[in-house]
């Protein structure tokens, strides 16, 4: 295992109620960022990701990984610093799209796909 999904963690247990969006997840080594519900409260929180050796990342307690919320005052900025550094990652979605776009059989797949989604729908009228 490289390392610990950022939707996997779960900890601390007894404050972290769910997390709401992994806003950006470069994978192992780096540092994730996640808007999760954190006693009641909807809050920005970060780790690092672990890698082979050390799957759990930073930080952990009690052996489980766990999320390190960032105080009110800085949220906004690492949300959206995370935001844009998931908008330029090679993952990102909008990039998947770019790459699939700039790909003549894939941009036909997606647009025989789309065709057909708009004619089961209009079909059922």
């Amino acid at each position: 295992m490289k390392y610990v999904p950022p939707e996997e963690v779960l900890s601390p247990k007894h404050s972290l109620e769910r997390i709401i969006e992994v806003i950006h997840d470069p994978g192992p080594g780096d540092m994730c960022v996640a808007r999760i519900l954190w006693r009641g409260e909807e809050r920005i929180a970060t780790r690092w990701n672990g890698e082979d050796g050390e799957p759990k990342g930073n930080p952990t307690s009690h052996g489980q990984p766990t999320w390190f919320v960032v105080g009110e005052y800085a949220e906004q900025a690492v949300a959206e610093a995370a935001k844009k550094a998931a908008e330029r990652s090679p993952n990102s979605l909008i990039s998947r799209y770019r790459e699939m776009a700039n790909d003549p059989v894939r941009e036909e797949e997606a647009s025989d796909w789309s065709e057909a989604l708009i004619s089961d729908g209009t079909s059922q009228r």
